[in-house]
């Protein structure tokens, strides 16, 4: 039986910017009812854990608690839409992102906050069914119907991310397996047929936010905003949806 998979690319909440679209991603969870649900990573931003930043002006007033509660507040604010409808809930699946990951490096440099700050703070045991965390340096990775999906996939013994021009293409070439990713923020998605006529799609699913990022700069705009639906997922293929951030806020912006 095939199912329908949505995929929740880098939201990067954080105080200061509404999580209004935590609404309109909850309507449309209850709306088209998928069996699985996908945060890929990054749901939080944790400016405050960020090392490049310490010691520069900008770092200045970042609270851990604030963007602890920013994340939280999305989730939510998402959650309270589709259970408010009283129906079935999908499988919820989260990633620990590379962004909540600075919770454990913060850890590890300054032992001395042991006690203070800790995953536990996220309350995604509250929100979903299956944790996906950090194996050791890189994201954890987990199979859904034949799908990979991990937050991002590393290329070689180095252990960076998959990347390049081509990034979807990429994916497959390196894991002959279908694969889903997110971290770039960008939107790419190729096919390839194996010898047995098999399918193996690699995709990039982009990002579910649309301020200005001011550490990306000019990356900025290649960003693609919005969420994926997976439709008759089976064996790793999959007919393609994308929903812009933008079409959302026309049919879920009414809610607020």
């Amino acid at each position: 039986m095939t199912k329908t998979h949505l995929i929740i690319p880098d939201v990067h909440a954080k105080p200061g910017v509404l999580n209004t679209r935590a609404l309109w991603l909850g309507e449309l969870i209850a709306d088209i009812k998928p069996d699985v649900v996908v945060m890929i990573g990054d749901l939080h931003e944790f400016d405050s854990l960020c090392g490049y930043d310490k010691g520069k002006a900008r770092f200045q007033g970042r609270n851990y608690r604030d963007d602890v509660e920013a994340g939280v507040d999305f989730n939510d604010r998402m959650w309270s839409r589709v259970k408010g409808r009283k129906k079935r809930l999908p499988h919820r699946i989260i990633h620990e992102g590379n962004h909540e990951e600075r919770i454990r490096r913060a850890l590890d440099v300054q032992p001395e906050l042991d006690g203070t700050i800790s995953t536990k703070d996220l309350m995604w045991e509250d929100y979903y069914d299956d944790i996906v965390w950090y194996n050791g340096g890189s994201p954890g990775l987990n199979i859904v119907d034949g799908i990979s999906y991990a937050h991002f996939m590393v290329s070689g013994v180095m252990g960076r991310p998959i990347g390049g021009e081509h990034p979807a293409y990429s994916l497959l070439t390196k894991r002959y397996h279908s694969s889903t990713v997110g971290h770039l923020h960008l939107f790419d998605h190729c096919i390839r047929t194996r010898g047995d006529g098999h399918k193996m799609q690699g995709l990039v699913v982009g990002c579910y936010f649309n301020h200005f990022q001011a550490w990306a700069g000019q990356a900025n705009n290649l960003y693609w905003p919005g969420v994926i639906v997976k439709r008759n997922v089976e064996d790793g293929n999959y007919d393609l949806e994308m929903v812009s951030l933008e079409q959302l806020r026309k049919t879920y912006g009414h809610l607020t």
